[in-house]
């Protein structure tokens, strides 16, 4: 490589930030009088995702410091690497290409920059487009956003396709509903065509938490089998809520046909955003293709042009308190699934579903667990039957309790 090009990132660093791009540009100009620069700032250029799948290889120009950022995501999950800062020779279709990649704050946005060195114009062109056409492709994969950027999930997409409609329980009606609306809606896209009815949909899940809400969100994104945006959150350190959403948007009109999903959207949208994202939401763009799904626990704090306006959010599904016809299919599908010396009695089964009445899908759960590590801890010497029954009166008082603070 070219000598003089030891403190080339560090002399960047150090100029005004309206003056960092031009600088590196003339830069690299002088330094590869007889190549072509193409240079650019976009989150879809994800070069590490590209060269680990193999798509061409990189070596790190040693004579740089190369400043790579690390990171820790939770225990049982691996380090994740992103390139603050580098100069990389890169070898792509037989071509030697250098990239250089400088990340700095453009108020109020952190954002990281590239130049592509290369022989010919067309050669560093078509490696720009081949390396974000395949970022934007999502391949046995959730797209996750968080903290103004999107991260390829594969073990959420692991656990949704793990959750089906046949081990959901629902109301049958809600069930059948859900299932179909959504597929019938996929499939019918040159109807809406003909007449001229724009084919997007909105959706919007409501119901106190804990009964099957995000379940159904998993069985359903894993029946349509449709790209999936998962939104943890609009905001940001270094970027704003709006510049977030335009974001979202953007890269899910380039994946349509798509699923969009914002849990907890009272959380999301406040009076501050609320007008950008209706935008987004119905603006200007047309939206082909896509399905916005949303959940709620506290409809009431969204406001009314979001929850009643039309052709926003044109369906509401309500997820009550379960019945008693679910409590019963929920209590049969557990009971069976255990050890035989462990299992309720059908009199103790009835009993139990006469007595949680106002126990959501979450409670239940919660009851039924602690109720196997109690009868295994007094080692099998009382029936689940009478385990069980002392288990829900503890856990009606801790529910009682806690509604009155």
């Amino acid at each position: 490589m070219n000598l003089g090009i030891e403190n080339f990132i560090e002399d960047a660093l150090y100029k005004p930030n309206d003056y960092i791009g031009y600088h590196v540009g003339r830069r690299l100009a002088e330094l590869h009088p007889a190549k072509s620069v193409v240079a650019g700032q976009t989150w879809y250029f994800d070069l590490e995702d590209f060269v680990s799948d193999g798509h061409c290889s990189v070596i790190e120009e040693k004579c740089v410091f190369n400043q790579t950022k690390t990171e820790w995501e939770g225990i049982g999950t691996k380090l994740s690497y992103s390139i603050e800062n580098a100069w990389l020779n890169v070898l792509w279709k037989g071509h030697l290409i250098s990239v250089v990649l400088i990340t700095w704050i453009e108020h109020p946005c952190r954002r990281r920059h590239h130049w592509i060195v290369a022989d010919e114009k067309q050669i560093a062109e078509d490696f720009f487009s081949a390396v974000c056409e395949w970022s934007c492709e999502v391949r046995g994969e959730i797209l996750v956003y968080h903290d103004a950027h999107f991260r390829k999930d594969k073990e959420l997409f692991e656990s949704i396709k793990s959750a089906t409609f046949d081990n959901l329980i629902l109301p049958n009606l809600l069930k059948r509903q859900i299932q179909n609306d959504f597929q019938q809606f996929f499939d019918s896209r040159e109807v809406y065509e003909r007449y001229n009815i724009p084919w997007k949909r909105g959706a919007i899940f409501i119901g106190p938490p804990g009964n099957g809400k995000t379940h159904t969100l998993k069985a359903l994104i894993n029946q349509l089998g449709k790209p999936c945006l998962y939104i943890r959150s609009f905001k940001s350190e270094n970027c704003t809520e709006e510049e977030n959403m335009g974001e979202v948007f953007k890269r899910a009109r380039m994946r349509t046909p798509c699923v969009i999903v914002l849990e907890d959207l009272d959380s999301m949208i406040d009076d501050n955003n609320r007008a950008f994202f209706l935008n987004e939401l119905d603006g200007f763009h047309s939206n082909t293709g896509m399905v916005v799904l949303a959940t709620t626990n506290h409809p009431e704090k969204l406001d009314s042009s979001i929850l009643e306006r039309p052709s926003r959010f044109d369906r509401k599904y309500y997820f009550q308190l379960p019945a008693d016809a679910e409590r019963r299919a929920y209590v049969a599908k557990w009971n069976c699934e255990l050890q035989y010396e462990m299992r309720l009695t059908e009199k103790g089964a009835a009993r139990l579903v006469s007595n949680t009445q106002d126990f959501s899908f979450a409670y239940l759960k919660e009851l039924l667990v602690a109720s196997m590590v109690q009868w295994i801890s007094l080692g099998g010497s009382r029936s689940m039957d009478e385990v069980i029954l002392a288990q829900t009166d503890l856990l009606r008082k801790q529910i009682s309790d806690s509604s009155r603070k």
